[in-house]
C-alpha cells in the first residue's frame, strides 16, 4: 500500500498539484506573510526614514519628562493615564525632531572638526577641575556617573554641534519688529493705581445671637465642615535609595568630586542696581558728575542729562552680564555703593554711575549640601540594585507572598499605622512613612484607592527630590469611615462659622450698594462719604506682581476696567470697591535693560518658531511613523 502510494506521488500530475498548492499558499497568505515578516522588527517606537527609535531610548526620554510633570503636579497627585500617554507622545515627538535634524545636517554635509569638538568639551563646566580648567579625571568620573563611555559621549556632542550649526544659522536672523517689542514692553511695564474703599469684615457690627435652632440648622446644612476624616490602617513596604543605603557605599571623596562637578548649582551671583547717566561727551559728563556729588537729586540730574542730549536710566537688580555693555557692567561692579563715579568711556558715549543697591551673591558650601549630594549619589548608584531588588519583590508578591513574609535581605523599609487621606495620623501629625515626600504622598493616596483585602502589588513612584524612582506595596488592614461630629462638641466652631457668614453677607451687601451708586454716576468719594467710609489711593502696580500695599485680588480686575468704571472684589479680610486712578506707560529709553530683555525674549520665541517650521517641513518630507502599540507600552503605569 505504502509502495503504491509512493509510486503515485512520483507521477507528474501529482507533482503539478503540489506545486499549485505551494504557489497558492505563497500568494494568498501563509507564504506571503512569512516573506513579509522576514527581517521585520516590531519593537521600534518610531521610524524616521531608515532610522528607528527603539524602546529603551524612548522609555528614558519618557521617564525624564514624566518626572518634570510629577514635580509640577506636586506631592500626592499622580499623572493620569491620559497624561502619561500625552507625555510619552511628546517625548517620542521630540526624539523624532532630533532625528530629523540630525539627518538633515548629514544631508547638508555639515561637519564638526575634531578641534571644534575638543574645544566644546573643554569648555563644559562639569568637566573643570578646581583651577577652572578641563580635568581628565573629572571628565571620566562624570561619564561613569552617567553610565556613558567616552566614544558615545563624543558622538552625542558631535551630533549636537552639527545640529546647532544648522539651527543657529536659521535663528541668527530672528529679529522682532519694534512695534511688537514695544507693545509687549508696554503690556508688561504698564502701571496703574486705584482709588479704593475698603469694607473689612472686622468693621462690621456683630449680629445678634442666632439661637440654638439656627445653629443646629447651620450644622445640619454644612456636614462637611464638621466631620472626622476617614482613616485607614495600612501595612506597607518601601524600596528606595534610602532603604538601600546600607548596601551602598558613598565615600567622602565621591561626595567632594560630585560637589565640584555641580558647583555652579550652589552659587548665586551678586546683583546690583545702579543709576546711570549717559552723555555724548566727557565735558558734559564731568559737569553732571560734579553737580550730582554736590547734592543734586536723581530726578534733577536725570533731567539735566536729557537737556544735554543724553539720558538717565535706572538699571535694577542685574548681574554683571545683564548690563547693556561689558564696560558698564564692569564699572558698576567695581564701584563703591552710594558714590558717584568719574565719567567712564563706553561704546556709546560717557557714563556716570551710582550704585543704589547691592544684593550679595552666595555659595552653599560642601557641608551645607552634603546630604543633598549623598541622596543624589545614592540614587545614581542604586539604579541597578534597585532594578534587581524590585524585580525580586515583584516576583514574590506576584507569587502570593505576604508583606510580613518577605525576606529581610531585599533592603526594604516597613511601616504599619493609621492615616487619613492627607497622610496624617489620628493625632494630626504626619505619618512616619520612610522615604521622600513624593513617596509618602503616593502611599497615602494609594491607601484610599485600595480596598480591604486587595492583594499588595508593587508600584513605582518618580521621586525627583532624591533622583530616580522608589517603590512601594501596601495592603489595607482596616477602615474607619468618616463621621459627623456631634453638635455639642463643635457648637463653638458652628457659632464662629455662622457669625463670619453673617458678617460677610452684610459687607457684601454694603459693597454692592456702593458699586451701584458709583455706576449710577456718583463719585466714589461721595459714595464713601455717604456710607461713613474713606477713600484710599493705592500705589502704582504692574500686571505681573502687586506692589507693596496693593491688594493682590484687585490687580486683574483693575487692568480689565476702563477709566472711570468701578469694580468690586473680595479679599480674605473683606470687600473692596475700586475705581482706576492713574496710569503710567513705561519708557524704553529710561529702562533700556528691561526693553532689551523683552526684545531678546521675543527674538528667542521667533527663533523657536523658525526651528519648529524647519522640523515641520522635514516631517512633511520624511513622513515619520509611530508604533502605537509600543507607545502604549511605554506610557503604561
Amino acid at each position: 500500500m505504502i509502495t503504491a502510494f509512493r509510486s503515485y506521488l512520483s507521477t507528474w500530475v501529482v507533482r503539478g498539484l503540489f506545486g499549485l498548492l505551494v504557489f497558492a499558499f505563497a500568494v494568498w497568505g501563509i507564504g506571503g506573510d512569512v516573506l513579509r515578516l522576514i527581517g521585520q522588527r516590531n519593537n521600534w517606537v518610531a521610524r524616521v526614514g531608515a532610522t528607528t527609535i527603539e524602546a529603551p531610548q524612548a522609555q528614558q526620554a519618557f521617564q525624564s519628562q514624566l518626572q518634570q510633570v510629577s514635580r509640577m503636579l506636586g506631592a500626592g497627585n499622580e499623572p493620569t493615564p491620559d497624561m502619561r500617554r500625552s507625555v510619552a507622545t511628546q517625548a517620542v515627538e521630540q526624539l523624532i525632531a532630533q532625528t530629523l535634524l540630525t539627518q538633515e545636517a548629514q544631508r547638508l554635509r555639515i561637519a564638526v572638526p575634531d578641534d571644534a569638538l575638543r574645544q566644546a568639551v573643554y569648555t563644559l563646566p562639569a568637566f573643570h577641575g578646581p583651577g577652572g580648567q578641563f580635568d581628565r579625571a573629572r571628565f571620566e568620573q562624570v561619564l561613569r556617573s552617567n553610565g556613558m563611555n567616552e566614544a558615545h559621549f563624543l558622538e552625542l556632542m558631535r551630533t549636537d554641534l552639527r545640529q546647532r550649526q544648522m539651527t543657529e544659522a536659521l535663528r541668527a536672523g530672528a529679529t522682532p519688529p519694534d512695534v511688537l517689542a514695544r507693545a509687549l514692553f508696554n503690556f508688561q511695564g504698564e502701571k496703574r493705581s486705584a482709588s479704593i474703599v475698603e469694607l473689612p469684615f472686622s468693621a462690621a457690627k456683630s449680629p445678634a445671637d442666632p439661637g440654638e435652632d439656627v445653629l443646629r440648622r447651620w450644622w445640619e446644612n454644612h456636614p462637611d465642615l464638621y466631620r472626622t476624616p476617614e482613616f485607614r490602617r495600612v501595612r506597607a513596604v518601601v524600596l528606595s535609595p534610602q532603604t538601600l543605603a546600607k548596601d551602598i557605599q558613598v565615600t567622602d571623596d565621591e561626595l567632594r568630586t560630585s560637589y565640584e562637578a555641580h558647583k555652579s548649582e550652589y552659587v548665586t551671583k551678586e546683583k546690583r542696581s545702579a543709576e546711570v547717566l549717559s552723555l555724548p561727551d566727557e565735558a558734559k559728563a564731568n559737569a553732571l558728575a560734579s553737580a550730582w556729588r554736590s547734592g543734586a537729586d536723581w530726578a534733577t540730574v536725570q533731567q539735566d542729562a536729557k537737556n544735554a542730549g543724553g539720558v538717565g536710566v535706572e538699571l535694577k537688580d542685574a548681574t554683571e552680564a545683564e548690563f547693556p555693555s561689558p564696560e558698564l557692567g564692569r564699572a558698576v561692579f567695581a564701584a563703591a555703593p552710594g558714590q558717584v563715579s568719574a565719567p567712564i568711556k563706553g561704546p556709546f558715549g560717557w557714563n556716570v554711575i551710582r550704585v543704589s543697591q547691592v544684593t550679595p551673591g552666595g555659595e552653599r558650601g560642601f557641608d551645607q549640601v552634603k546630604e543633598e549630594l549623598r541622596n543624589r549619589l545614592l540614587a545614581e548608584k542604586a539604579t541597578d540594585l534597585m532594578y534587581d531588588r524590585a524585580n525580586k519583590l515583584d516576583n514574590l508578591l506576584g507569587g502570593g507572598t505576604g508583606l510580613d513574609q518577605l525576606p529581610g535581605d531585599l533592603g526594604l523599609g516597613a511601616v504599619t499605622g493609621t492615616l487619613d487621606l492627607q497622610g496624617n495620623t489620628l493625632s494630626g501629625e504626619p505619618a512616619p512613612i520612610p522615604g521622600p515626600p513624593e513617596l509618602r504622598s503616593a502611599i497615602a493616596t494609594a491607601a484610599f484607592q485600595a480596598q480591604k483585602g486587595d492583594p499588595p502589588r508593587l508600584t513605582e513612584v518618580p521621586t525627583p527630590s532624591i533622583g530616580g524612582s522608589s517603590y512601594y506595596a501596601l495592603e489595607v488592614e482596616d477602615i474607619t469611615p468618616a463621621a459627623r461630629k456631634p453638635f455639642e462638641t463643635v457648637r463653638q466652631q458652628v457659632l464662629q462659622d455662622w457669625t463670619h457668614d453673617a458678617v460677610r453677607k452684610e459687607q457684601e451687601t454694603a459693597a454692592a450698594k456702593m458699586l451701584t451708586v458709583v455706576k449710577a454716576g456718583s463719585s466714589l468719594a461721595d459714595a464713601a462719604r455717604e456710607a461713613g467710609l474713606s477713600v484710599r489711593e493705592t500705589p502704582l502696580t504692574t500686571r505681573g506682581a502687586p506692589a507693596p500695599g496693593f491688594p493682590a485680588e484687585l490687580v486683574k480686575p483693575l487692568f480689565a476696567t476702563k477709566q472711570g468704571e468701578p469694580t468690586m472684589v473680595e479679599t480674605p479680610t473683606g470687600f473692596i470697591v475700586a475705581v482706576p486712578a492713574a496710569t503710567e506707560e513705561p519708557d524704553p529709553k529710561s529702562d533700556e535693560a528691561g526693553f532689551r530683555r523683552v526684545r531678546d525674549a521675543l527674538a528667542g520665541s521667533i527663533s523657536s518658531d523658525i526651528e519648529l517650521s524647519l522640523v515641520r517641513g522635514l516631517t512633511d518630507r520624511v513622513r515619520p511613523q509611530i508604533n502605537p502599540t509600543m507607545l502604549d507600552t511605554i506610557a503604561r503605569p
